[in-house]
């Protein structure tokens, strides 16, 4: 049997794409293996997959200053020995790395060990810790086709994201009996990813009394961001995190809100869900997320509201003129290129292993 070592993890974004494609992995006759940190959210969601899992020690690789930066680095030299020594026991024929800094020292080791590693990119341009596996890794798949530029020459293949086919299976029905909703109003899921958006559940949250005459909402906040005040306000329920009903509140929704994470957006684009996006600001990140909604805005995918731009009013008439013109971006989503990641990827894999 053939056997492979995915890795991945710090968000639910550099997870669930490796679990979009357990199911054709298996189908081609794959043992799978997970390397992602002790704690991390991959943990948990691996382990709802049933899926062999290893923990390893994982630092976070700062642009900034922080007492960490001096400790983390013996983190990822320990986590560089965990695996290495995890991969010289189970010997895979082929490692596939989502990215998140638990994978550097993952593929780093592969490399040492001889062992052919593959990395995805979903960003418009390469993340840090995806930086610094490209001379480690034998191929390089991406989501945008802008993204070619940015990477090796001759490594890099353009595959698109892998996206759990069970997010396209759900039951609005379900989902509206879930939420103790009625039919007579559309719905908004707003969701900021697994971590949560602070900001955008503020702004969403301040705008409530005037959007619920119009619209109900769903709203996934983020661990520990409920805000009990608003428990039992009429058309609108809020949760954590959501994992085994989403498809039913994908299938449900007439719009969503959300952050411009690739894979998130990714996983719109397939659901073809006209949607407004609000990208992590550039002061608070690397400005991926804005590079990755312009992409989607210019093809006609999405809104795009940028943060500093948002007040009370502006956020209210995007919504609604979205939800006016809702019919334009499902249109141009459906008249998309799809590419089949799944199956290119574990094509890609096979001729690795």
């Amino acid at each position: 049997m053939k056997k492979i070592l995915l890795t991945g993890g710090g968000t639910a974004g550099h997870v669930t794409p490796n679990i979009a494609l357990l199911p054709e992995l298996q189908r081609r006759g794959y043992e799978v293996l997970y390397i992602g940190s002790y704690e991390g959210i991959e943990k948990k969601l691996i382990g709802d997959q049933g899926i062999r899992y290893y923990g390893i020690s994982s630092g976070k690789l700062r642009r900034y200053f922080d007492l960490k930066n001096f400790s983390d680095p013996f983190r990822v030299l320990k986590g560089f020995e965990e695996a290495k020594s995890i991969l010289k026991k189970e010997r895979p024929d082929v490692v596939f790395s989502k990215g998140g800094f638990v994978s550097v020292p993952v593929v780093i080791a592969a490399d040492r060990l001889k062992i052919p590693s593959v990395i995805h990119e979903s960003d418009m341009t390469p993340g840090l810790a995806n930086r610094l596996c490209l001379n480690h890794a034998r191929k390089i798949c991406c989501n945008f086709p802008e993204t070619l530029k940015n990477l090796p020459a001759g490594k890099a293949l353009l595959t698109g994201t892998p996206i759990r086919k069970e997010l396209l299976s759900g039951d609005k029905e379900k989902g509206r009996a879930f939420c103790g909703f009625h039919d007579r109003l559309p719905v908004i899921l707003v969701i900021g990813g697994s971590l949560g958006a602070a900001s955008v559940n503020e702004n969403v949250r301040r705008i409530l009394p005037k959007l619920l005459p119009d619209f109900q909402v769903v709203h996934l906040c983020g661990k520990g961001k409920t805000d009990d005040s608003l428990k039992g306000t009429p058309g609108y329920v809020q949760y954590e995190y959501i994992q085994e009903e989403l498809p039913d509140l994908f299938a449900l929704a007439d719009l969503v809100i959300s952050r411009a994470g690739a894979n998130a957006i990714c996983e719109l684009k397939a659901l073809k869900k006209p949607n407004l996006l609000i990208p992590l600001s550039a002061s608070a990140s690397r400005g991926d997320q804005i590079l990755n909604a312009r992409s989607f805005e210019k093809q006609g995918f999405s809104m795009v509201l940028e943060e500093e731009a948002i007040t009370e009013d502006v956020l209210l008439q995007t919504i609604h003129q979205l939800y006016e013109t809702r019919q334009k971006y499902t249109s141009a989503m459906e008249n998309a290129q799809t590419l089949d990641s799944i199956t290119q990827i574990c094509s890609l894999l096979d001729s690795l292993a």
